[in-house]
């Protein structure tokens, strides 16, 4: 078996001797970091996330710091959604895009005050093209990586498992909203948010230093819970219609055709750089889009795009697939041709197997 070999382009995590710890069977590599992808199975590992609490290490959702009198105009050049109404204390999904209107990333950004925010990223170099945004346009602001690194509590029972150790307060944070939480004299940022449907929190845990610390908190407050470390499912993912940046939708994507159009304010958001491009993808429609497919028979891995066929023309393609044992199907992701996006329609899919039948569905399961 191939095995990722050590080095320092590929970096741990404050909280890799807990996962290790807690036996991680799989990695793949997020930002230039380790990012857990399985504990005992994926099938159990789902089943425990729907049913109990879990304790994800996420820290490869890098933090870029965006601080000083121009931040705010700095944000609103990198993303389609108008950002005026957003105010300190509030987290937002914002698509971000380039000249041409192609996703670059799908972070969330975390407004700390009317000049600093954090923006919480997905699998992409972010970082570079803030940077270059920044200095292209001579603004008044600082982009950089703090020490900072997000801890994921996941599953119906994490809110249980936060108020152990934080309190009653922690109940009172709505969705998408942050508070500030004390742990050992810290001052934390913790938000009612996660890349899963199951609800929880993520706790941007300040400082490399204090990962064990929390991580070992954390384990120590939940066991009557059946707390255990766990990672992003990608049945559950899936079901939920969560995508995924490289793999689901990439810079030769608009935010309509990944179905993001409703976090899109073009004709307000004035400042974005792909704001002109996106104007016309709005106007005309999208020509292909995201759509939830159910695929019959015993899939191989989908470890590569798969073509989407009917009557032998490509008509998109498959991205993310795996059997869902609550739904009794094989779930999937695809980007499918408008003539062929409606409910109901047939489709083949083309894989190192073979090719299966399949449907597109009306909206994802979860």
């Amino acid at each position: 078996m191939a095995v990722i070999a050590p080095s320092r382009r590929v970096r741990r995590t404050p909280f890799s001797d807990g996962v290790e710890k807690a036996g991680v069977k799989g990695y793949t590599v997020y930002n230039h970091m380790l990012l857990p992808t399985v504990f005992e199975n994926i099938v159990d590992d789902y089943h425990h996330l729907k049913n109990h609490v879990q304790v994800w290490d996420v820290a490869v959702e890098r933090q870029i710091e965006v601080r000083g009198p121009d931040a705010g105009r700095l944000m609103q050049m990198l993303t389609p959604r108008d950002l005026r109404g957003m105010l300190p204390g509030q987290c937002y999904y914002v698509p971000m895009v380039d000249e041409t209107g192609g996703m670059l990333n799908d972070p969330v950004a975390v407004k700390l005050s009317e000049d600093r925010y954090w923006i919480s990223i997905a699998d992409s170099d972010l970082l570079f093209w803030v940077k270059g945004i920044a200095y292209g346009y001579r603004l008044d602001v600082l982009v950089d990586e703090p020490d900072v690194h997000p801890l994921a509590i996941q599953g119906p029972k994490a809110e249980d498992l936060m108020v152990r150790l934080f309190g009653e307060g922690i109940r009172d944070v709505r969705f998408f909203r942050y508070g500030i939480f004390d742990f050992e004299g810290t001052s934390l940022v913790i938000a009612r948010s996660g890349y899963s449907k199951q609800g929880g929190f993520e706790i941007y845990v300040d400082g490399f230093d204090l990962g064990m610390p929390i991580w070992d908190a954390l384990f120590a407050a939940g066991e009557d819970l059946n707390v255990r470390a766990g990672c992003p499912n990608l049945i559950e993912r899936i079901e939920g219609g969560l995508l995924s940046y490289g793999n689901d939708m990439t810079r030769d994507n608009t935010p309509h055709e990944c179905g993001l159009g409703k976090f899109c304010s073009t004709q307000t958001a004035i400042g974005c750089v792909g704001r002109d491009a996106l104007l016309r993808v709005a106007k005309e429609g999208p020509v292909k889009q995201v759509r939830p497919i159910s695929i019959t028979g015993d899939l191989p891995p989908c470890d590569r795009a798969w073509r989407i066929l009917a009557d032998g023309e490509k008509v998109g393609t498959l991205t993310s697939a795996a059997w869902s044992p609550d739904f009794d199907t094989n779930v999937a992701i695809g980007m499918v041709r408008m003539t062929h996006w409606k409910p109901g329609t047939k489709l083949e899919i083309e894989t190192q197997a073979g090719m299966f039948d399949a449907v597109v569905q009306p909206k994802f399961w979860i």
